[in-house]
C-alpha cells in the first residue's frame, strides 16, 4: 500500500436507486417501469435490481460443509453393464453413485430392474462402500425387495453398517404422488414406513434412510412453492410416523433427508434451496428442536431436457448445478444431456461428471458457505418462496395433511393449472427452448445411447383394492414440439423429403431479413422445412421459384412499409399458384385486404406457435 493510493469507494462513490431510476427511465423511452418486473409461476416478483439486504440473514449451511458429492445415476436395465459404468463413474471423478430403479420417481423411462440379492451384488460389485462413498436409492413399487437385499450385501461384505453413507431412499408419499395409488390407506402404510425406515436405522443405517421427494412434482410441471410444501408436508407425515413408532424427535429428523430439482433458472433455484433449508428449520422450531442443517440431494431437471439438439442439454444441467451448489445442496446429480433419448453412453455419463468437477476443481464455487448471503435478488426471492410455501404448506396440513391432499386430488389440481399455464407459455415461445421452439437444427444428426427410452417402463398397474388418484406424470416442456418434428421425421424417411414452406421475401435484403429468420426459425421448429426464395422484384420470378421448390405452403416476408406496397400482389399471385399462404408479423390495419388476397395465417412472436405450427404441418404434407 502506498500513500498515492486511494479507497475505492471514494473514487467510485455508490449510486442511488433514484440515479439509477432516472436512467432506466431514459432508457424505456416512455415505457413502464413494470415491463422490467418479471413474474414466476408462483406470481412473485423479479425486479431488475435489489439493494443489498438489510440485517443479518439467517445462514443457509450445508449438513456436511465445503464439497458437496457428486453422484453418478446407475440405471441401466442390464446389472453388468450399470456395474460397469458406475466403476468407470467413480474412477472418472464420482463420488457416490445413485441407484435408479424402474418405476421410480426418477427413472425416466430406464432404471435397473431386479431388487433382489444377485441383482444388487451383480450392481455393486467392486463397489468400495467401506470407504463411505455416498450411495443413495431411488425407491420404486416394482422394487420393493431393493432396501433389504442392499443391507444384506453390506453384510455379506462384512461393513459397519454405520461406517457406509447408505440412503435406502424409503419414500411412499413420492411413490403415490408419481403412479396414482396407494396399496393401503395411510395409517397402515405409515406403519410399514416406520417399520423398514425403524430396522434399517436399528441395522446401523442412519444415513438419510427416509426421503421427501420433490422431483415428481417439478417433473409435472409444479412451481417452486409447489414443490417445498410437498416437501415439507411429506417430511413432516414421515416424522410423525417415526414418532408413533416409538423413535424420538431428535433421532427422526436425522433419519429424512430432502430431495430437489434444479433448472437452468439460476434465481429461483438458488432460491428454492436455501429456502427449503430455512422451512425445515421453521419446522424444527415448532417441533420444539433446535434446527440442524438437513441433508439435501438434489438431481437437474427433467422437464427441462430435450430429444432435439440435446447439446442444450449441457448447458441447462450446468446452469442447474451450479444453482444447486450455490444454494447448498449437500449431493448432486446430473442428467447425461442424452437422458431423454434414452440410457446414455459413457461419454455423455463422463460430461455430467465433469460439469461438476469443472465447478468444483476450477471455479471453486464449494470454496464458501451460502455465498448469495446478503445479496438483495437472492435473500428477497428466498423470503418470498418461504413466504408462499409456507402458506401452501399450511393449507395442506390444515385440510388434514399430505396423504390426504393426494388421495382427494387437490394438491395434484394445483400442479396440473401451474403445468397448463407453463405449457401455454412454451407454446407461445414466451419461454424459451433453445432447440425446441428456438433456433431448431432441422438437420441434426442422431445420437447415440445404450438403449432407447422406454416410456412402458414407468407405468406401473396398481394392485386389486389400491387407493386410486391422479397421478404427477412427468413431461418435458419441448414434448409437444417434438412430436410436430417426429411426424416430420415419418415423412423424410418414407419420401426422402420434409414438408416445406417457400419465404416469399419481398423488397432488399434488408427489408426481408429478420423476419425471413424469424419464420424459418418458426416453421422449422415444427419440422417445416424453410426454402428461401430469391431476392428480386418480379411477381413472376416469385411465383416460379415457388413452383420449382415444391412446397404447398409460402409465406411472406418483408418489413411493414413493404407489405403495404407489395404483399397483396404478391399474396393474390401466390394464392394463384396453389399456395397456402401466411405471412411473417402483425397485419395491422391491412389484415382484411391481405385475408381477401389469401393469406390465412399471420406468425409473430407471442403467437400460439405451437398451434400454427400443427395446421401448417399438416396442410405442408
Amino acid at each position: 500500500m502506498t500513500g498515492q493510493e486511494t479507497a475505492l469507494a471514494g473514487v467510485f462513490p455508490q449510486a442511488t436507486d433514484a440515479q439509477w431510476r432516472v436512467l432506466v427511465e431514459r432508457a424505456l423511452k416512455g415505457a413502464s417501469f413494470e415491463t422490467l418486473v418479471s413474474k414466476s409461476y408462483d406470481g412473485l416478483s423479479i425486479e431488475p435490481i435489489y439493494a443489498r439486504a438489510a440485517g443479518s440473514p439467517f445462514p443457509v449451511l450445508r449438513k456436511n460443509p465445503g464439497r458437496w458429492a457428486i453422484l453418478a445415476r446407475v440405471d441401466v436395465p442390464n446389472v453388468e453393464a450399470a456395474n460397469r459404468l458406475a466403476l468407470q463413474d467413480l474412477d472418472g471423478g464420482a463420488d457416490g453413485l445413485h441407484l435408479v430403479f424402474a418405476g421410480s420417481i426418477g427413472a425416466y423411462g430406464g432404471g435397473l430392474v431386479g431388487d433382489d440379492d444377485d441383482a444388487i451384488a451383480h450392481a455393486l460389485a467392486n463397489v468400495r462402500l467401506d470407504y463411505g462413498i455416498p450411495l443413495t436409492l431411488d425407491s420404486s413399487p416394482r422394487a420393493l425387495g431393493a432396501a433389504q437385499a442392499l443391507m444384506r450385501f453390506v453384510d455379506r461384505q462384512h461393513i459397519e453398517p454405520s461406517l457406509t453413507r447408505v440412503s435406502m431412499g424409503f419414500d411412499p408419499l413420492g411413490a403415490q404422488a408419481r403412479h396414482g395409488f396407494a396399496a393401503e390407506p395411510w395409517t397402515q402404510v405409515s406403519r410399514s414406513f416406520a417399520r423398514d425406515v425403524k430396522a434399517a436405522a436399528d441395522a446401523g443405517f442412519v444415513y438419510a434412510t427416509a426421503v421427501a421427494d420433490a422431483r415428481v412434482v417439478h417433473s409435472a410441471g409444479g412451481t417452486e412453492s409447489q414443490e417445498l410444501a410437498f416437501a415439507l408436508s411429506s417430511a413432516l407425515a414421515y416424522l410423525r410416523a417415526l414418532a408413533d413408532a416409538g423413535v424420538d424427535l431428535d433421532s427422526a429428523r436425522g433419519l429424512i433427508a430432502f430431495r430437489f430439482c434444479a433448472d437452468a433458472d439460476e434465481l429461483l433455484g438458488v432460491a428454492k434451496f436455501r429456502a427449503a433449508r430455512r422451512l425445515w428449520a421453521r419446522v424444527e422450531e415448532a417441533c420444539g428442536l433446535s434446527p440442524k442443517p438437513a441433508l439435501v440431494f438434489a438431481e437437474t431437471g427433467w422437464r427441462m431436457m430435450s430429444r432435439r439438439d440435446p447439446w442444450n442439454n449441457i448447458l441447462r444441467g450446468t446452469l442447474a448445478a451450479f444453482s444447486a451448489a450455490i444454494g447448498g445442496a449437500d449431493a448432486v446429480s446430473v442428467l447425461p444431456f442424452t437422458q431423454a433419448l434414452g440410457a446414455p453412453d459413457e461419454f455423455a455419463r463422463r460430461l455430467a461428471r465433469d460439469t461438476q468437477l469443472v465447478l468444483q476443481d476450477e471455479s471453486h464455487i464449494d470454496a464458501v458457505d451460502d455465498p448469495t448471503s446478503g445479496a438483495g435478488g437472492f435473500e428477497a426471492l428466498t423470503d418470498a418462496l418461504c413466504e408462499r410455501a409456507w402458506g401452501l404448506f399450511q393449507q395442506i396440513e390444515a385440510d388434514g395433511g399430505l396423504p390426504k391432499a393426494l388421495e382427494t386430488g387437490v394438491f395434484q389440481a394445483g400442479v396440473a393449472e401451474a403445468a397448463a399455464l407453463r405449457a401455454k407459455n412454451v407454446a407461445r415461445a414466451k419461454d424459451k427452448l433453445i432447440g425446441a421452439n428456438q433456433f431448431p437444427d432441422i438437420h441434426e444428426g442422431a445420437l447415440d445411447v445404450l438403449a432407447p427410452y422406454d416410456a412402458a417402463a414407468e407405468t406401473i398397474e396398481p394392485p386389486t383394492g389400491a387407493r386410486k388418484s391422479a397421478p404427477l406424470a412427468p413431461r418435458r416442456l419441448a414434448e409437444p414440439f417434438e412430436r410436430l418434428r417426429e411426424e416430420s421425421d415419418v415423412r423424410l424417411a418414407e419420401l426422402g423429403d420434409r414438408p416445406k414452406i417457400f419465404l416469399a421475401n419481398l423488397g432488399p435484403v434488408a427489408a426481408f431479413t429478420a423476419r425471413a429468420n424469424f419464420a424459418k426459425n418458426f416453421f422449422e421448429a415444427g419440422g417445416v422445412e424453410a426454402v428461401f426464395g430469391p431476392e428480386t422484384e418480379s411477381t413472376t420470378e416469385l411465383v416460379d421459384a415457388y413452383r420449382e421448390c415444391g412446397a404447398k405452403l409460402a409465406c411472406l416476408c418483408s418489413s411493414d412499409r413493404i407489405y403495404g406496397d407489395s404483399a397483396e400482389t404478391a399474396a393474390l399471385a401466390l394464392k394463384g399458384a396453389g399456395a397456402g399462404l401466411y405471412l411473417a408479423g402483425r397485419p395491422g390495419e391491412l389484415e382484411e385486404r391481405l385475408r381477401h388476397a389469401g393469406v390465412t395465417e399471420f406468425i409473430y412472436a407471442g403467437c400460439d406457435m405451437h398451434d400454427a405450427l400443427r395446421r401448417a404441418l399438416s396442410e405442408a404434407k
